[in-house]
């Protein structure tokens, strides 16, 4: 039987990267972002992908969207929950308060949406079931200067992890997490040119094909239901996450 799965921020980078492989691997995939174009452009040259365009920071567009792919596809065996924003740098008391909105909007409610859509589904479905990988970031275990409403969203996707893994047990849902630093994608290509450093210097880091992403989330996501990855950190070998900053 062809497996579902469901891809937030699918129009772009590694949401993009992951729809791809999935369908690549024989997978049907419904394929979420604000923007339809992308999306449809996907659909055209692979018959499993669905364009399922909504906004994830709006819980009815998001129930829709997952109402379209149950009607589509039958049931949904995973979703991959990456949709998310960043905003300028900067200091709590300097960023705009609407940059914090806007990312706690998408960075967590979404998630929080997106979760909630598909784990009602999964332990409603027959055979009953599924799995959601969260996607949590590397700062979701260390800041960078200036990322206090990216930092703060991906601090509760970790807890949002645990509790869902916890809560699905019953239901034969296993929830996971990835947690991902300096893919090579559209948006993280400044980090190559330099970014700001814990002492204060401006650094080139290094970056990793976000293709191996994608291979991360497709080995997760085919695991059977009774082994689940817990946390997964994916990174660039050689950038400055562990050590002294």
């Amino acid at each position: 039987m062809t497996r579902a799965i469901i891809v937030t921020g699918a129009s772009a980078g590694i949401g993009k990267a992951t729809a791809l492989r999935f369908l690549d691997a024989g997978w049907q995939v419904g394929m979420i972002a604000r923007s339809r174009a992308p999306l449809e452009e996907i659909a055209a040259r692979h018959p499993g992908a669905v364009p399922l365009p909504c906004d994830v920071g709006q819980h009815a567009e998001v129930e829709a969207a997952f109402d379209a792919a149950v009607r589509r596809f039958g049931r949904i065996d995973v979703l991959f929950n990456n949709a998310g924003i960043s905003r300028p740098a900067g200091l709590i008391d300097e960023i705009p308060l609407q940059d914090w909105l806007d990312t706690v909007q998408v960075n967590l409610n979404g998630m929080f949406f997106c979760a909630r859509a598909a784990f009602a589904r999964m332990r409603r479905q027959d055979p009953r079931g599924g799995r959601i990988i969260n996607n949590g970031s590397i700062s979701a275990h260390a800041p960078r200067p200036g990322s206090v409403a990216y930092t703060t969203t991906k601090h509760a996707i970790t807890g949002l992890t645990k509790t869902l893994s916890l809560d699905g047990r019953p239901y034969d849902i296993a929830c996971g997490q990835i947690d991902i630093g300096n893919a090579m994608t559209e948006l993280a290509a400044k980090m190559a040119k330099g970014v700001p450093q814990a002492d204060g210097s401006i650094r080139a880091e290094a970056m990793m094909d976000v293709a191996e992403v994608a291979e991360a989330v497709l080995h997760m996501s085919t695991l059977p239901l009774s082994t689940n990855v817990q946390f997964m950190t994916i990174m660039a070998t050689k950038m400055p996450f562990v050590g002294r900053g």
